[in-house]
């Protein structure tokens, strides 16, 4: 027992072994060893808050699920820039003392970390302006998917690949982005279709609209339609216009499939859908 009380003494004695001095404040192994726990603890809490938060009591409400996330994530900010404060003060820190400091972070951020900052700042600017939420379809340079996942530095987009693309936040703030969803998830398909001149236009647009109203993922209302857009060098260039909500994320299949109809539809029918012709003469 003598000699297990020896060791906690040496062991107590070396951690209240002063390190530096903050103001009138000592900073020792002790406070640093409180720092780094108490520090862990709040990140580890503060996320299972920020979880309960989204996925149990928010849940009650009638807030969509890009409100819930984003609210869970101000509260868990909020929650770590006081946690922080209280800490330090429990650890015996003077914060009086970290004026100096904050300014050296300070000059330090606005050089080395800018980036970093400007990806945290419009991280928060994204959940309180909401440009994009959780569960919209982006596009964003040459980055399209859907948004599972708004942090405080970057978002992570999954694209139709099941490819998780990790976008800084600054490119949601300073680059064109395209919202599929923003306001609701209906959006308007356009189908080019050529057919040969002489075709009865009557029944182009009879044939385009029951293939329109043939697919599952066409919304009857807006209705679809059909329209002449140009007389084009080898044939009459239609339109074919579609309204769906459920294959934003996949336009590839649904064109393709509105399309494979189109070219059984007008070969049942005798249709001609005509391809560019080049004359050729030869002089003797």
């Amino acid at each position: 027992m003598d000699i297990l009380r020896e060791i906690l003494d040496n062991s107590h004695n070396v951690l209240q072994l002063p390190i530096l001095k903050m103001g009138s404040s000592p900073v020792t192994l002790w406070t640093i060893l409180q720092l780094a726990v108490l520090g862990a603890l709040l990140f580890y809490l503060s996320g299972k808050l920020r979880t309960w938060v989204t996925e149990h009591f928010l849940v009650r409400t009638k807030m969509e699920l890009g409100a819930r996330q984003a609210t869970g994530s101000i509260i868990r900010y909020a929650i770590i820039g006081i946690g922080f404060a209280v800490i330090l003060q429990t650890a015996g820190i003077d914060l009086t003392a970290l004026n100096v400091l904050a300014g050296a972070v300070g000059l330090g951020l606005g050089f080395g970390l800018q980036n970093i900052v400007n990806n945290f700042i419009s991280g928060v600017i994204i959940l309180f302006e909401r440009p994009i939420k959780v569960g919209d379809r982006v596009v964003v340079g040459d980055v399209e998917g859907d948004v599972v996942y708004i942090g405080g530095r970057s978002t992570t987009v999954v694209s139709n690949d099941n490819i998780s693309i990790i976008v800084p936040n600054s490119k949601f703030i300073t680059e064109n982005v395209i919202n599929w969803s923003h306001n609701d998830r209906k959006v308007r398909f356009r189908i080019p279709v050529s057919v040969a001149y002489g075709t009865d236009l009557a029944v182009v647009e009879r044939l385009l609209l029951e293939v329109a109203n043939a697919n599952p993922d066409v919304l009857e209302d807006p209705l679809p339609g059909v329209r002449l857009m140009e007389f084009g060098d080898s044939g009459l260039g239609f339109e074919l216009r579609v309204w769906s909500t459920s294959l934003i994320h996949r336009r590839g299949l649904l064109t393709s499939a509105i399309n494979s109809a189109i070219y059984r539809t007008f070969t049942e029918n005798g249709i001609e859908i005509p391809y560019t012709r080049r004359d050729v003469k030869i002089l003797k």
